[in-house]
C-alpha cells in the first residue's frame, strides 16, 4: 500500500551561531555565580591589594591564631616627696678643711644630711659673696675649698642656713634703702638692741635674693631661710611698718627668692615660729603658714619632741603639702619624719 505523501514538521540542525550563543549565556552565569561565590573569601592587605583566601585557609589561620593576651596592667607612680632629712648642724663659723674633715669623721647618730650657716642673724657672711655688705664676710684660707668638699659628698644631704631680715650690718650700712625704721624716721632698735632689715623695701629684698642665689650656686641641695619676719621683740608699736599686709609682704619675699633660684638644682626651705604653725600665723613677725607654704619645699620649726607629730599633720595640709622639718636640741629616736639637731 503507497502511503500518500504530506507536510510533516521542520526536524534539521541548529544554526551554528545559536549555539555558540547558548554556550557563553551559560558561561556568563557560571561566571557571575562563581564571582558572588569567591567575593565572599577575598580578603585585602594593608595596601589594598586584594587576595583570595579560600574556606580551607581561613579553618587553618584561625585554628593557628595566637591566644589573646591577658591585658598588661600600666602602673603610673606618684612622685616621690622630698627625701627624709636627718641632718646635725655645724657652729656658725666659716668652715675649714680641717673642721669639715673632723665633722665627716664623726657621723651622727642617724644623720644623713648637714646644716651650715653661711649667713647669720648678726649680719656675718661666711662664704665669698661678691653681693655682700662690705665688712661683713668672714672666711678662712681654706673655706671656700671646705665648702665644695662638704658639698661634694655624694651621701651626705647639705643644707646651707640663711638669716634673712635680721641683719645689723647690712641694715646699719644702708639705712634709708634698706633698714628698718622707727616712726622718728630712725634706725628701729628691738629688745635687744639689734636692727632689721625692712621687708617693705625692694633694695632689701634684692640685696638678700643676690646672696641666696650666690649660696645656691655653691653645689648646697637645699636653702633654710631663717628670720623671714619682722621683729617681735621691743617697741613694736614704734615700728614704721611699710604699706601693705605684713604676710603678704613676706610671702611675695618668698615668691622672689624661688623666682631668683630658677634654674638652680636646689630645694627651698623656711623657718616659721612653732606658734605660726599651730595657730597659722603670727601677727608681730608677720609669719604666716598659708603665705609661706605655696612657695617652699619645707617648712622648719623648733620645737619639742612630743609636738612633731601635730605640727606635721598641719604642715602637710598647707597648699603646697611642704614636708616637715623639727628642730630640736637633742636626739630622739623616737620622732618619725625629718628633722634637724640644732648645734649646741
Amino acid at each position: 500500500m503507497t502511503r500518500s505523501r504530506g507536510y510533516h514538521s521542520y526536524r534539521g540542525r541548529t544554526p551554528k551561531w545559536k549555539a555558540a550563543l547558548a554556550v557563553v549565556l551559560v558561561l556568563v552565569i557560571l561566571g557571575a555565580v562563581g564571582f558572588m561565590v569567591l567575593q565572599e573569601h577575598i580578603v585585602y592587605d594593608g595596601t589594598g591589594t586584594p587576595h583570595l583566601r579560600l574556606p580551607q585557609q581561613e579553618t587553618e589561620d584561625t585554628g593557628n591564631a595566637p591566644e589573646e593576651e591577658e591585658p598588661v596592667e600600666v602602673v603610673i607612680q606618684e612622685p616621690e616627696g622630698p627625701q627624709e632629712v636627718h641632718a646635725f648642724s655645724l657652729p656658725a663659723q666659716a668652715l675649714t678643711q680641717q673642721t669639715v674633715e673632723a665633722a665627716l669623721a664623726q657621723p651622727q647618730a642617724e644623720c644623713n644630711a648637714v646644716a651650715v650657716t653661711l649667713k647669720d642673724d648678726a649680719g656675718l657672711v661666711y662664704f665669698d659673696a661678691a653681693g655682700a655688705v662690705s665688712g661683713t664676710v668672714r672666711t678662712e684660707e681654706d673655706t671656700t675649698a671646705a665648702l665644695a668638699t662638704l658639698t661634694g659628698q655624694e651621701d651626705l644631704y647639705t643644707v646651707a642656713r640663711i638669716s634673712c631680715f635680721h641683719d645689723p650690718k647690712a641694715a646699719n650700712a644702708e639705712v634709708e634703702s634698706m633698714g628698718l625704721k622707727n616712726t622718728g624716721g630712725y634706725i628701729f632698735y628691738d629688745g635687744n638692741n639689734s636692727q632689721w632689715l625692712d621687708p617693705a623695701k625692694p633694695e632689701a629684698r634684692q640685696y638678700l635674693t643676690g646672696i641666696i642665689r650666690e649660696a645656691a650656686e655653691l653645689g648646697f641641695d637645699e636653702i633654710l631661710l631663717t628670720d623671714v619676719s619682722y621683729p617681735t621683740e621691743g617697741k613694736l608699736n614704734k615700728i614704721a611698718y611699710g604699706e601693705g599686709d605684713r604676710q603678704a609682704q613676706l610671702g611675695e619675699f618668698l615668691a622672689e627668692v624661688r623666682l631668683a633660684l630658677e634654674g638652680c638644682d636646689v630645694m627651698l626651705s623656711v623657718e616659721l615660729p612653732e606658734t605660726a604653725v599651730l595657730n597659722g600665723s603670727e601677727e608681730n613677725s608677720g609669719a604666716s603658714l598659708a603665705q609661706f607654704a605655696p612657695h617652699v619645699d619645707r617648712l622648719y620649726a623648733v620645737t619639742a619632741s612630743d609636738r612633731t607629730t601635730a605640727l606635721s599633720a598641719l604642715t602637710a595640709a598647707a597648699e603646697g603639702t611642704p614636708d616637715f622639718v623639727a628642730e630640736l636640741s637633742a636626739y630622739d629616736p623616737e620622732v618619725k619624719g625629718s628633722w634637724l639637731l640644732l648645734a649646741s
